[in-house]
């Protein structure tokens, strides 16, 4: 298949229909955050689904599907194992109390189908670059990116595992997380995060056209600085930590930097 559009098509669709039948599922268990799970295996399965059915160049075509689908893969296992045996993430329990009897409804359009579709406009990168013959090997461009987003992995991998660490000691019960990683960034994970899709954007700007897709790694940036990511954990983290309010007047917010002092 080396048609675009029919192989967007495809991948869209198949990450509605997940969404859907996962979004049943959250009827059943009242527990809307499972979608947190999906998200990085979604974005695998599309890397992989395309994978095998585009025909571009296969050196690209494999560091493409590895980055994401390593990425996709330790993310849905960190978030699920993270999830076990806890209840709904507050949130999107939030989200519930807020808006009664049609929040499941809703969830559908505002939390499982958008996510659906963000991923996919977040994976065009991946998608556009393994349909692309050309280069037929590797360049520096490729490399610079894997560079980038081994450095992304690895900071998110770091950060956490030092907030895994951080919460599971008793002692730091209501303590704000200002340790490692954690005290030159609020949130070196998302950090993390954004680099990677940087990493993966300059891997398919190695290809012809594979720059107009710069919006992907924008898209994702955005939304972790300003949408769902660091502003919903925020509001409640200044309202349930004592001192976080102090950290974030001291700690950069996303990019990691010296503390203020003072």
């Amino acid at each position: 298949m080396d048609t675009l559009y029919p192989l967007l098509g495809l991948n869209l669709g198949l990450v509605v229909l997940l969404m859907v039948a996962l979004w049943t599922v959250s009827l059943r268990m009242r527990d809307v955050s499972i979608v947190d799970i999906a998200w990085g295996a979604d974005g695998a399965l599309i890397a992989l689904v395309t994978f095998f059915l585009a025909g571009g160049a296969l050196p690209r075509r494999i560091l493409l599907t590895g980055m994401v689908a390593f990425w996709g893969v330790r993310l849905a296992l960190h978030i699920g194992l993270r999830k076990r045996g806890e209840g709904e993430d507050f949130r999107y329990a939030s989200m519930r109390k807020e808006h009664g009897d049609g929040f499941p409804r809703r969830s559908l359009f505002t939390v499982f189908l958008l996510q659906a579709a963000l991923i996919w406009a977040i994976t065009l990168p991946v998608q556009w670059a393994q349909l692309s013959t050309v280069p037929p090997g590797l360049t520096p461009l490729d490399f610079i990116g894997l560079g980038l987003w081994v450095l992304g992995y690895g900071m998110e991998v770091a950060a956490d595992r030092q907030l895994r660490g951080f919460l599971s000691d008793p002692s730091n019960r209501g303590r704000v997380m200002d340790r490692g990683l954690w005290r030159y960034s609020r949130h070196p994970n998302y950090f993390g995060e954004s680099l990677m899709w940087w990493g993966v954007y300059l891997v398919a700007a190695a290809t012809p056209w594979g720059w107009a897709t710069v919006f992907s790694p924008i898209l994702m940036t955005v939304f972790l600085l300003k949408v769902s990511g660091i502003p919903l954990l925020e509001d409640a983290l200044a309202e349930r930590r004592e001192g976080y309010r102090d950290y974030m007047e001291r700690t950069s917010a996303f990019m990691p930097w010296p503390p203020r002092k003072g």
